[in-house]
Parts: structure tokens; C-alpha cells; sequence
């Protein structure tokens, strides 16, 4: 009895002190690393907080059951919080350096019939789709990425001529609205730690902050909401996450499919899934106002 106490506290601690640690993202990036799993680690530790308490060791599992929920409260927020629409539409998805459904996804897009089309891993076996979508999205900005493929911009809003840039997974095009002019922005970061995804940020932050008009920007970001590198971007754009936050990564698994692709816009938003369509990656569909 002793030794399965000893071994079920020191599970609990374990898992308590790698859910804390997945907040210390802004002190080492390994945080977010372990940030993009709180979810299950909080699941993981409510169980052990239960066998804890099963087994009578009643001051460690209510701890556990604390530390749980205060890092489960936030996540069911952020899965259940719809933003507010707008009169604006975008469309974001990473394609899929070899996707073998094209014409499936050009049929979900323009069933959309976005203002706004942000692309990732654009290969040039993916090129056709780009092709056929110029009649309603006549306006594209490519930038090289890694051999996965481009980044894309695609509107069919008025491009401000002059006005566009490419940085690293990152093309940014300005256009004209009624509102004024603001910048469209398709990302896609390397993985987190101990992958580029820290580098790449401390490098796009200066340009994102110095960007002279409001910014709308979606993309592959490799990283869920409640991490420090998402609180950059926000803060660095001046922009809100639109809501509510979805999972796009269903690769491994139904219990671990990753809220990792995600749209910012000044207000804020209302997402909605799309279909996967022959990518690794579901698409998201963003109604945002300026």
C-alpha cells in the first residue's frame, strides 16, 4: 500500500509540474512546447488526482483536482467562446504540399466565397488552385517558404500598390476597405521547441509591430491560443483571436487533435471549420468586422 502511494504521489507531482511548467512559455520556450498538450495534461492529472484520492491520500488529490482545474477552466472557455461576425470573410488553410483533392478544396472555397484566402505549404504541384481561383480572388502575393512550399495571400479586395513583404513563413499584401487600409497577413511558424518556432518569431515581432495599418492575419502557427508566443503576435498586431478556438490538426488522433491553424483580426471573430480536402490540416472559415 505504501509503495502504490509513493508512486501515485509521485505521478501527481510530475504531472502538476509539467502542466505549471507549460505557462513559462515567455521564460523558455519549452513552456509553449508543453502548452500545446495542457489540455491532455490536465486531463491526465485530474485522473491521478481521482486514484489519489481512491486511495486516501486525500490532501494530494484535492491539490490535484485544484491544479486541474484552474488549467482546465481557461481551455473550455477559449473551445466555447464564439466571436462576434462581421461583414468580412476569410478563408485559411494549409494545403498540403501534396494534396490530392484540389478540386475538392477550390469547390469548399468558393462555396465560401471569402474576401480573403490565406495558404501554406502552396507547392507547385498546388499551383492550379491558385490558378483557378483567380477569377474570384484575383489578387495573389506568394513568398518562397521551406520545400513544404509558398505562403499565400489572395483577396479580392484592392491591393495598395507597392505594399506588400515576405519574411520567413510570412506574406503580408495591404489592400483598401471602406474603412480605410489594412494589411492581410498568411503565416506559417516552424514547430516550437526545440524546433525554429522562437527564432522565427523574435525576427517577424519588429515587422508586425511596424505595420501601419490595422492587421488581418490567419495562418499554420504550429501553436495553440493560450500560448506566449500567441500573446506576441496579438499584442505585436494589435489584433484579437477570433473564437471560438478549434482543432485543425487531427493527425494524432481524436483525443489529440491540435487547435494549431488560427485567424486575428482587430475585433476579433466567428470561426467555423471546413473539411480537410485532401490536406493534413482542416480549414477555418473567419467572419470578422474592422
Amino acid at each position: 500500500m505504501r509503495f502504490r502511494r509513493v508512486v501515485l504521489g509521485a505521478g501527481l507531482l510530475v504531472l502538476i509540474l509539467l502542466v505549471a511548467a507549460g505557462y513559462g512559455g515567455a521564460l523558455h520556450p519549452m513552456g509553449d512546447s508543453l502548452a500545446v498538450f495542457r489540455a491532455q495534461g490536465a486531463a491526465a492529472l485530474m485522473l491521478a488526482a481521482m486514484l489519489c484520492l481512491a486511495a486516501r491520500m486525500g490532501r494530494a488529490g484535492l491539490f490535484g483536482l485544484v491544479v486541474a482545474g484552474l488549467a482546465a477552466g481557461p481551455l473550455i472557455l477559449a473551445y466555447s467562446q464564439t466571436g462576434d461576425a462581421g461583414p468580412y470573410r476569410l478563408y485559411q488553410k494549409n494545403v498540403l504540399f501534396r494534396n490530392d483533392d484540389l478540386a475538392g478544396l477550390e469547390a469548399d472555397i468558393r462555396e465560401a466565397a471569402p474576401d480573403v484566402l490565406t495558404l501554406q505549404e502552396v507547392s507547385t504541384e498546388n499551383l492550379p488552385l491558385l490558378d483557378g481561383l483567380a477569377d474570384i480572388l484575383p489578387h495573389q502575393h506568394r513568398c518562397a517558404y521551406r520545400p513544404v512550399g509558398q505562403v499565400v495571400v489572395a483577396t479580392r479586395l484592392t491591393p495598395v500598390p507597392g505594399a506588400a513583404f515576405c519574411l520567413l513563413g510570412m506574406a503580408g499584401l495591404q489592400v483598401k476597405v471602406p474603412e480605410g487600409r489594412i494589411w492581410l497577413v498568411s503565416l506559417h511558424l516552424s514547430w516550437p521547441w526545440p524546433y525554429r518556432q522562437a527564432a522565427e518569431l523574435d525576427a517577424m515581432i519588429p515587422m508586425l509591430a511596424g505595420l501601419d495599418a490595422p492587421v488581418v492575419m490567419a495562418g499554420d502557427f504550429n501553436m495553440v491560443a493560450w500560448s506566449s508566443a500567441l500573446r506576441r503576435v496579438e499584442a505585436a498586431t494589435g489584433s484579437q483571436l477570433a473564437g471560438p478556438v478549434l482543432g485543425t490538426l487531427p493527425s494524432f488522433g481524436p483525443l489529440l487533435t491540435l487547435p494549431i491553424d488560427h485567424v486575428l483580426a482587430p475585433r476579433g471573430g466567428q470561426v467555423t471549420l471546413r473539411p480537410l480536402a485532401g490536406s493534413d490540416h482542416r480549414g477555418l472559415l473567419a467572419d470578422f468586422a474592422l
